[in-house]
């Protein structure tokens, strides 16, 4: 590679050069880095190159999810760089969502070498293979002038398997010291490139698949979390005019239509068995990721439909316990040719529960202009105030459960980390992605969530368009509203009651503040919420713990 323009060190540490070489051969310009000393020939090197963009972040487990949360913007790999030790523990959260979210994180860490483990060494834990159950591939380096071919093939197929394969890799890169010697050059390296791709559609039998589908009277499509996608949305409308087919998106399935049945909680919470049966399929059509509710994934797994048939292009997900047919391709291939050689049906299918939908959604209307001050009404006027053309970053609990039950416009983009549906980094990765997206981003959280990441908070690279709104209910709402914690005799260890703010959260990373406790301050605080700022903003709003439930509760009864 030679001496780089404007650059005076590079690290000495071949195995160093060796690992920056191979990030920039393979696109992976962008670097979140935690401080440490071992990794020093790491930060070194990537920061001092002008093709890279290094980014700092102490906490090991915030920096992460925020580099998680670019990745998932820019849909391509992001590494993570830390020192040895627990510090590499600390991905670990991050590192699950991206595998169960199918985002492309490189995790490089720095270790001693073999010989300086178990004898003793400080900040030195046994490294290699650490996140085996979560992980598309570990590279566990040697720094030996006789492992160099080796450590080429392995730093390459885990950087072109992140890519390829959407999903976290590990790096661990093991340096004995002198580790801060500095040359100005870096050396020529060559990686090849493999062949990894494991898509083989040549099974798909559409003649098959469509006499099926033409036959069948009653047909579901669900669709989980995906990205926006105008081709897909295009093609999807073929099924939306057709009477016989019914189509339930989430709100992080990111997929809008008219005839869509967008609020799936909202339709099928109060249905009986009769109604049960008549909503059971005869085929149901699955794509995109982790989905939501609860009860569609009870309702499907009681009421089973003849065929399933799941569409990915990396693995099935058997749901609903009743896969018959893994169709593994990308969904705009697949309907790209189905629909050319299907037909539509006519049925009162749809019709019907459109109807039924329709009526949910007036008494949703109804009731919500009657309630008093709580979550739910909080989350009508929140959901009603987001600026068209922006993205929506929701955590996990009971505010995507919220969100849930409300139709969101097709102009906003939503994402939740529902890989793993854990509230440990949702603040960190909505960062990530404010940061990465040019779009302005808007984060909605519970209480728990919000003060559970903090550490999120203290980062240099949030722009100032960024906007939190926190439900603070003082404690784990949703464990008042889901069956079994109320019947107990320990609900402090499931609700964790508490009595913070995010106030002097704010003055000390430098966020303005604003705060709201009923209908009519929420309604003022949220007019001047989006305005242009010097620094990024919280709205914490504070509702009554417990009347939230009790109002939830009476919703599903009152839009029967």
């Amino acid at each position: 590679m030679g001496k780089l323009k404007g650059a005076s060190f590079f690290p000495a540490k071949e195995l160093a050069q060796q690992v920056i070489s191979a990030c920039l051969q393979f696109n992976v310009d962008t670097v979140v880095i935690s401080p440490g000393s071992r990794n020093a020939p790491l930060t070194i090197g990537f920061s001092n190159h002008p093709e890279i963009q290094t980014l700092s972040i102490v906490d090991e487990r915030c920096a992460a999810f925020f580099a998680l949360g670019i990745a998932q913007q820019k849909q391509k790999p992001v590494a993570v760089l830390c020192t040895s030790g627990s510090a590499l523990l600390n991905y670990y959260p991050a590192i699950a969502e991206a595998f169960y979210s199918k985002i492309p994180l490189v995790v490089i860490s720095a270790d001693r070498p073999k010989h300086l483990i178990d004898i003793g060494d400080g900040q030195t834990i046994r490294q290699e293979n650490v996140f085996e159950n979560h992980i598309l591939f570990s590279a566990n380096l040697v720094e030996n002038d006789k492992f160099k071919t080796r450590n080429a093939q392995l730093i390459g197929e885990a950087l072109q398997l992140a890519t390829s394969q959407n999903g976290p890799v590990h790096i661990n890169v093991p340096f004995d010291e002198p580790i801060y010697e500095t040359v100005e050059d870096l050396k020529q390296f060559h990686f090849p490139h493999i062949s990894m791709s494991s898509l083989d559609n040549s099974h798909i039998n559409y003649d098959y698949l469509s006499k099926i589908w033409n036959d069948a009277e009653r047909k579901m499509i669900v669709v989980g979390v995906s990205y926006p996608d105008k081709e897909l949305h295009q093609l999807m409308d073929l099924y939306a005019e057709d009477d016989s087919v019914l189509i339930f998106t989430e709100t992080t399935s990111n997929l809008h239509h008219s005839k869509a049945i967008d609020s799936i909680d909202q339709l099928i919470f109060s249905l009986d068995e009769l109604d049960f049966k008549e909503l059971q399929p005869d085929i149901l059509i699955t794509f995109g990721g982790m989905i939501v509710s609860k009860r569609i994934k009870q309702f499907l797994r009681n009421y089973q439909p003849k065929h399933h048939w799941n569409i990915d292009e990396k693995k099935a997900i058997n749901t609903f316990f009743c896969l018959s047919e893994f169709i593994q391709t990308k969904p705009v291939d697949f309907f790209s040719k189905f629909n050319k050689i299907i037909s539509k049906k006519e049925s009162d299918y749809q019709s019907k529960w459109l109807a039924i939908r329709d009526k949910r959604r007036e008494k949703h209307s109804e009731y919500l202009s009657k309630i008093k001050h709580s979550d739910f009404k909080a989350f009508e006027q929140v959901l009603e105030s987001i600026p068209n053309n922006s993205q929506l970053q929701i955590s996990n609990s009971a505010i995507i459960r919220y969100a849930q039950l409300f139709s969101i416009p097709a102009t906003i983009d939503v994402f939740c980390n529902r890989g793993t549906s854990g509230i440990d980094g949702s603040t960190s990765t909505a960062i990530g992605a404010a940061f990465a997206s040019k779009k302005q981003t808007v984060f909605i959280t519970g209480d728990l969530s919000f003060f559970y990441d903090s550490n999120a908070l203290w980062n240099k690279n949030i722009p100032a368009n960024f906007r939190i709104i926190i439900i603070n209910n003082s404690g784990g709402g949703i464990f008042k509203i889901i069956p079994g914690p109320a019947t107990t005799n320990a609900a402090k260890y499931f609700e964790t009651p508490h009595c913070l703010t995010a106030e002097h959260l704010c003055k000390m990373f430098e966020f303005e503040y604003q705060k709201a406790f009923s209908t009519e301050s929420v309604k003022n605080e949220l007019e001047s919420f989006y305005y242009s700022s010097e620094k990024p903003k919280i709205l914490e709003i504070f509702t009554p713990s417990a009347e939230n439930d009790v109002i939830l509760k009476d919703y599903f009864k009152y839009i029967k």
